[in-house]
């Protein structure tokens, strides 16, 4: 992916030499990160795991504060998301106006370890996720090496890049009202329906992501050859029927809250291809066995 030399937005904030950002498990601080994956619609066994880990990986007490001067790839990585973050400012913004309505750019903070947001106390182990309340991605770069060694996805730029354009792409249905939309379902529908509304808004931010890599093509042209194939792997690894067979050896279609694989990659490509963002009802209308 070509990105070096871009326009770096000023809504980044890296936390990753403030350790854990005070953030603490045990009685209480495992509460709220029990109560915050819940309210991003996680399974309750993968909450389990979670916890689990980062009680055994970071004690009660651990220090917070790093004194250290940033390392060569925190750098990188930090002027990679800060570019990708001003891409997605420039595509969205444009957009925006030619419906004549004026985008409002969201807040990025990379984090190591665990975060402090508008939404509660997250770890690391939730991965990238997106705050409503504060409206700011937060991301643990560290993911991306986690999903290709686990997951068998790919840590190339570009994967990484609509890794953080499909969390924009949840602010952008923050601001259009989608979000919303769903939330307001959770009062009138069961468990199991609640989930399809959740499939929906997700493979929506999916494409999202690609709607946004199809303009931000033409405006940038950032592509390289084999870029798409690597978004797509990673599509394919963060399926929920894929994590689900991964993490129990079965799967539980009426659990899924995030798409299969073969659907989270089939709507970034429709994105990417199609750039249509009057599909985005679609995706909310049709049946769900379709989607």
């Amino acid at each position: 992916m070509r990105w070096a030399g871009g326009r770096q937005s000023g809504n980044l904030e890296d936390r990753r030499r403030m350790g854990a950002g005070g953030m603490a498990l045990g009685g209480v601080g495992t509460i709220l990160v029990v109560l915050f994956m819940l309210c991003m619609g996680a399974d309750p066994r993968q909450i389990m795991q979670v916890v689990q880990q980062v009680e055994v990986q970071r004690p009660v007490g651990a220090p917070d504060a790093e004194e250290r001067p940033e390392t060569p790839e925190e750098t990188r990585s930090r002027e990679f998301a800060a570019t990708i973050l001003g891409f997605t400012e420039d595509v969205w913004g444009e957009q925006f106006r030619q419906t004549g309505s004026e985008y409002e750019p969201p807040k990025m903070v990379l984090f190591s370890r665990g975060v402090n947001t508008g939404c509660g106390s997250a770890p690391s182990e939730v991965g990238p996720f997106y705050c409503p309340r504060d409206r700011t991605v937060y991301l643990d770069p560290t993911f991306f090496e986690e999903l290709e060694r686990k997951l068998g996805g790919s840590k190339a730029e570009f994967s990484q890049a609509y890794v953080i354009a499909h969390e924009i792409g949840h602010h952008v249905q923050n601001l259009l009202g989608y979000s919303d939309l769903v939330h307001s379902k959770r009062r009138v529908v069961n468990d199991e329906e609640y989930n399809q509304w959740s499939v929906r808004l997700e493979l929506q931010a999916d494409y999202l992501a690609g709607v946004w890599a199809h303009y931000g093509q033409k405006k940038f042209n950032f592509i390289e050859p084999g870029d798409v194939e690597s978004a797509i792997r990673s599509a394919n690894a963060i399926g929920d029927d894929r994590l689900q067979r991964r993490s129990r050896g079965f799967v539980s279609p009426e659990r899924f809250t995030h798409g299969t694989s073969a659907q989270r990659a089939k709507w970034f490509t429709m994105g990417l291809r199609s750039g249509d963002l009057g599909r985005l009802k679609q995706i909310f209308e049709m049946p769900y066995e379709d989607l």
